[in-house]
C-alpha cells in the first residue's frame, strides 16, 4: 500500500479538505492519509467520539447530511468536500442533495463523491440508483466534481459468508471485481491532493485533470462467488461453499433479520447485479491513480485474517 508520507505542517492558507464519514472505513483512511501529507483536514462524522485525532485536522460539530444549516456551518471555509455516501436509508438521496447544496452555498469549490460502480437510474442494485441521482444533482450544481465509483468491498466477501461456511445469494455464475478499502483511499487521496497543493500549485489547478471525471475503482480481477468460496476455503482451512439462491429463496433466507423491505431489497439486488454482469467491470483506475497494483481477494485475505475470523470457530 502506498500513501503520502510527507509530515510537514501545511501553510496557514492551505486549502481545507472536509472529509465526511471520517470515523468510518473509507473516510477515516482518507483523513489519515491527507494528514500525513500535511493537508489541513476538517473531520465530519455522525459520532464525534469516533473521529481520529490527527495533526492539522479539526473536528467539525456534528452535522447530519440532511441538516442543511448544520452542514453549512461545518463546511464553511472548506475548499474541497470529500463526500462519502450516507448510510442506506429511504431518504439517502435527499440527504446527499442537502449536503451538496450546503457545500455550494458556502463556497466549496470541489466535491469528490464516493459513488458506486454502474450507478444508473435503472441499476439492478437498488442502492446504486441512489448514487446516480446524487451524481446527477452534483453535475447540475455549480461546483467542480469527481466521482469515485467503487465496486463491492473485498471485506464484504467474508462478511457475507455465514458462520456455517455458506455464502448464499442469487448471484448465479456472475462475476464481481471487488475492491479493497485501502485502494479506494489511496485513489481518493491522489485525486484530492491534485487540488489541495499536494499535486501542483496549491490553488486547485492541479485538479483540473480530474474535473468531471468518473473513475471505476475495482480489484484486479472479477471472480464468481464459487471462486470466492474456494479462496475462503484456502484461507480458513475449512470448506466454504457458495449456494445459489432464487430471488424468492434469498428473501426468505433473510427474513429472520427483521429488516425493512427497502433494506432487504438492497441486499438481494446486490447479488442480482452480480448475476446480470453489472459488477464484472475490471478497471485499471486503481493502479493508474495510485502507482501500485490493485489488491486481489487472496492478498486481501492474507492481510486481513480478522475479516474471516467468524469462519474459524474460535470465538
Amino acid at each position: 500500500m502506498s500513501s503520502p508520507s510527507r509530515t510537514d505542517r501545511p501553510a496557514p492558507d492551505a486549502p481545507i479538505v472536509a472529509v465526511t464519514g471520517a470515523g468510518g472505513a473509507v473516510g477515516g483512511r482518507v483523513a489519515r492519509r491527507l494528514a500525513r501529507a500535511g493537508v489541513p483536514v476538517r473531520l465530519l462524522g455522525r459520532d464525534p467520539s469516533r473521529l481520529p485525532e490527527l495533526p492539522g485536522a479539526v473536528a467539525a460539530p456534528p452535522a447530519p447530511y440532511g441538516d442543511g444549516e448544520a452542514m453549512r456551518r461545518a463546511l464553511a471555509g472548506a475548499h474541497t468536500l470529500f463526500l462519502v455516501s450516507a448510510h442506506e436509508s429511504p431518504h439517502r438521496v435527499r440527504e446527499h442533495t442537502t449536503a451538496v447544496d450546503a457545500a455550494v452555498a458556502v463556497g466549496v469549490e470541489r466535491i469528490v463523491y464516493v459513488s458506486f460502480l454502474g450507478a444508473a437510474p435503472d441499476a439492478t442494485f437498488t442502492f446504486a440508483r441512489d448514487h446516480w441521482h446524487t451524481e446527477a444533482h452534483i453535475r447540475a450544481a455549480d461546483v467542480r466534481h469527481t466521482f469515485l465509483r467503487d465496486s463491492l468491498y473485498l471485506a464484504a466477501v467474508p462478511a457475507m459468508t455465514g458462520a456455517d461456511g455458506v455464502l448464499r445469494g442469487p448471484a448465479g455464475d456472475g462475476r464481481v471485481a471487488a475492491v479493497a478499502h485501502d485502494d479506494i483511499a489511496d485513489a481518493a487521496v491522489t485525486v484530492l491532493l491534485a487540488g489541495t497543493g499536494g499535486g501542483g500549485d496549491g490553488t486547485g489547478g492541479g485538479a483540473t485533470r480530474h474535473d468531471g471525471r468518473s473513475y471505476d475503482l475495482t480489484g484486479p480481477e472479477a471472480f464468481t462467488l464459487t471462486e470466492a468460496a474456494e479462496e475462503l476455503s484456502r484461507a480458513t482451512g475449512r470448506t466454504v461453499t457458495y449456494v445459489p439462491e432464487t430471488r424468492e429463496e434469498a428473501y426468505a433466507s433473510r427474513a429472520h433479520y427483521g429488516a425493512e423491505d427497502w433494506e432487504v431489497a438492497g441486499w438481494v439486488t446486490s447479488y442480482e447485479a452480480i448475476a446480470t454482469g453489472e459488477m464484472a467491470t475490471v478497471s485499471d483506475a486503481v493502479p493508474r491513480l495510485t502507482g501500485h497494483p490493485a489488491t486481489g481477494l487472496a492478498d486481501f485475505l492474507r492481510r486481513h485474517p480478522d475479516s474471516y475470523r467468524h469462519l474459524l470457530g474460535t470465538g
